[in-house]
């Protein structure tokens, strides 16, 4: 780690060890104005997903200190919502969406200005300025930063709050106490207290706040409510103008790696971008970034000047420091949202004056962070998921007659972000043989990655070694530019040699206008639905493996027939030099109008060719990841 500017006003600390403290009287010693609880320790949480008719188990620490049944500190009782009152919230919600395109700026003017009256129409604004907060902005990585310092503070004692965004399946995904969604019913206490609030005073003036600025709002309700001891927020977009900048006393603020995001708002160059991202840092509060591009290096470094900013660069943690572990997040640019949050963590434990409690030796990194880098999970980032629905008609779980369907999943969508999935997928295919269908989590084994640190996957014997086929499933919102995401993941992984058998192109089933639960009914209407965008990534995807341009006829002939139409299953099959142009699908590629459709398919077509495994690598769209487990996990 090197110091960029310190000006004296943060004291230059030297991070050492700690043994494992005794957690429990953390709640009593640490912010004094907090009122204790009884408390017990559940074995290790995990985000149980009943994934296609199985419990999964994914581990996010090694403790977890609750409330008795609850994820809530409450007063009182809660109140008694009705059954109805979930889906009315999201109703609600769902109106707040504005109608611009993204990209356009938003129609009301002084948004900070704006956040400021409505945290003051609900008596926020001294509450808020008690958290203490850990603010992270960022182009790749900031959520995942956010997720390992929450793991972080969390073995070492502490309650966390989480703010990110987007969610993949509910909306309650954004607020996590403890590692865990907050619950449904404080969820909705919090909610309509602040919607009834708001709606009372909106005026012309001052409208209800949009969806994210919203959402934002709530999130310093839960927090506050929830008494959290470290209130970890994940920064929107840019940073200057973002909702969340309404904080203005954070303990220390991070910014993550940068690349070409959002331009059409934050700028078309790396300058321009950084002095949006460094628009959260406040007068004389520390802060920690990664390298950089020096265009970006050099604006973060001017600003840090200006408002007298401690400001220091980590460098990558050593995957030595972890004492044979493995981090909970797969992928070598994970090592840098690492080595940032552990600075973030230790600097907000140095700040709240905690970190002689919990260091008391003079280990390079306290057991408590190893802890918590190694159990932190993050849904829809580099995540490995078995299809286990194909053995519900098996007779044993690992019968020769089911077949396997694999599902790689990450939410890339900026081109840095898909470079990284393109190295993490390629380094996850070669490394898996045959994964346990007992479990999401995988056995591990060590693979040498190009930069010297290590990736870790599943390794087990093989029946299917010889004869699996690698299908990318893909879609990205039209404000994402194909022409480049999608010859940088071709390239990522043919580098490493990997290559995609065919390309499936799926609409989402997410509506950008509407917020759904996890218990929405999914859809299945086709009717209007509308795929000239997914064609256009078909041809775009038929250039880059074939080096000419995709007939329109294609489109022409599939809008005159059935939008039921799916491939022949032998589609995934055959060699691709024996087919020909047909309705919706080339050789290496077809557009199927439902992403329901689309998984039934595969399943089907490994059904009918057991002895083939599919390796399938959803990219392109945190929706598009979302949906996928959605219909996994019914």
């Amino acid at each position: 780690m090197r110091m960029i500017a310190n000006f004296s006003m943060y004291p230059n600390t030297v991070m050492i060890g700690v043994s494992h403290s005794n957690r429990s009287h953390f709640k009593s010693t640490q912010f004094p104005a907090y009122t204790t609880f009884d408390n017990v320790i559940l074995p290790a949480y995990t985000n149980i997903n009943n994934v296609i008719g199985r419990r999964f188990v994914h581990k996010t620490s090694s403790e977890v200190l609750l409330e008795r049944g609850s994820n809530v500190v409450s007063n009182g009782q809660l109140p008694n919502f009705p059954s109805s009152s979930y889906e009315a919230a999201m109703e609600k919600l769902s109106s707040l969406i504005t109608r611009q395109r993204r990209g356009e700026k938003p129609p009301l003017p002084n948004k900070l200005g704006r956040m400021s009256m409505y945290l003051k129409i609900l008596g926020l604004e001294e509450d808020m300025n008690r958290l203490k907060i850990i603010h992270v902005a960022g182009t790749k990585g900031k959520g995942s930063t956010c997720i390992f310092c929450e793991a972080i503070l969390r073995e070492c004692g502490f309650r966390t709050g989480v703010f990110t965004s987007p969610h993949l399946i509910d909306v309650r995904e954004r607020f996590r106490i403890d590692g865990i969604d907050i619950s449904e019913d404080k969820f909705l206490e919090c909610f309509w207290d602040c919607w009834n609030q708001l709606e009372e005073k909106a005026t012309e003036q001052l409208p209800m706040p949009p969806l994210f600025q919203f959402l934002t709002i709530l999130s310093f309700k839960i927090f506050t409510s929830e008494q959290v001891d470290a209130a970890i927020i994940e920064v929107g977009l840019g940073g200057t103008e973002d909702s969340t900048n309404a904080i203005k006393e954070p303990t220390v603020c991070g910014i993550t790696s940068l690349g070409m995001d959002h331009t059409e708002i934050l700028g078309d160059t790396l300058g321009q971008i950084a002095s949006h991202k460094a628009g959260i840092f406040k007068p004389k509060v520390p802060a920690f970034t990664v390298p950089q591009p020096p265009e970006a290096m050099d604006v973060i470094i001017e600003r840090a000047k200006e408002l007298m900013v401690p400001l220091e660069v980590t460098e990558p943690l050593d995957c030595k420091q972890m004492k044979g572990l493995t981090l909970g997040l797969s992928g070598d640019h994970q090592f840098y949202n690492a080595a940032l949050a552990v600075s973030l963590s230790r600097c907000w434990l140095q700040r709240t004056g905690n970190w002689e409690k919990v260091c008391q030796n003079d280990s390079n990194l306290p057991d408590d962070f190893i802890r918590g880098l190694s159990s932190t999970h993050f849904s829809g980032r580099a995540q490995i998921v078995c299809d286990s629905s194909l053995y519900s008609d098996c007779s044993e779980i690992m019968s020769e007659n089911c077949g396997e369907l694999i599902f790689y999943l990450d939410g890339a969508h900026s081109p840095e972000s898909i470079d990284a999935c393109a190295k993490w997928f390629s380094n996850a295919v070669k490394g898996y043989k045959n994964p346990s269908h007992l479990s999401i989590s995988v056995e591990n084994t060590e693979e040498s990655s190009e930069n010297g640190h290590f990736l870790h996957e599943s390794k087990a014997l093989g029946q299917f070694e010889n004869s699996s086929r690698l299908i990318l499933l893909f879609n990205c919102l039209d404000v994402r530019n194909p022409n480049i995401l999608l010859p940088r993941l071709v390239n990522g992984c043919s580098s490493s040699g990997i290559h995609f058998s065919r390309a499936l192109f799926v609409p989402s089933m997410s509506k950008y206008t509407k917020v759904t639960s996890g218990a929405s009914v999914i859809p299945s209407d086709l009717s209007g639905i509308e795929l000239s965008w997914q064609f256009n990534l078909q041809r775009i995807w038929e250039k880059i493996v074939h080096g000419k341009e995709m007939t329109t006829l294609l489109e022409k002939d599939f809008k005159a027939e059935s939008k039921l139409m799916l491939p022949p299953n032998e589609f995934l099959y055959d060699n691709p030099s024996k087919g020909c142009p047909s309705h919706n699908y080339f050789p290496s590629s077809a557009v199927i109008p439902s992403l329901p459709l689309t998984i039934k398919w595969l399943r089907d077509c490994v059904r009918e060719h057991p002895s083939t495994r599919l390796q399938v690598l959803v990219t392109g769209s945190l929706h598009l990841v979302g949906d996928v487990l959605k219909l996994l996990k019914r």
